[in-house]
């Protein structure tokens, strides 16, 4: 078992390998899906299928982003005071970012959940 994690990997994961991984990757991906999620114990039993899923839900909240970032001024500029608006900006450019950053936390998981081993270049 080797301490090196890929650049990426969920803080809130343990290493793969080490007791109780799984659960920890199952509760992180749990977190980025819809509270409903939770009433599926297919998805507690399935992790593999769930980081698929929580995939899928992270592109959509990413795709979400970006059109309502395209479209914020347009749509608010009436509604919201300057101030306001930028700070509306600065939360959308925000959640992109960690979405980007789940986006990629969950492909680092779903890697080691089929048996992947990260190996460290030099």
């Amino acid at each position: 078992m080797s301490n090196h994690l890929p650049p990426g990997w969920p803080d809130a994961v343990r290493p793969p390998g080490v007791p109780e991984w799984e659960q920890t990757a199952t509760a992180w991906l749990l977190d980025l899906c819809p509270p409903d999620f939770r009433g599926y114990p297919v998805l507690r039993r399935q992790p593999l299928g769930l980081a698929w899923l929580a995939y899928q839900h992270v592109g959509a909240q990413k795709q979400a982003l970006a059109r309502g970032l395209a479209k914020i001024r347009t749509d608010l500029s009436r509604d919201l005071p300057p101030p306001a608006l930028d700070e509306m900006i600065e939360t959308v450019e925000h959640e992109q970012a960690r979405m980007m950053a789940a986006s990629r936390g969950v492909e680092l998981v779903a890697r080691a959940l089929r048996g992947e081993r990260y190996v460290p270049r030099l």
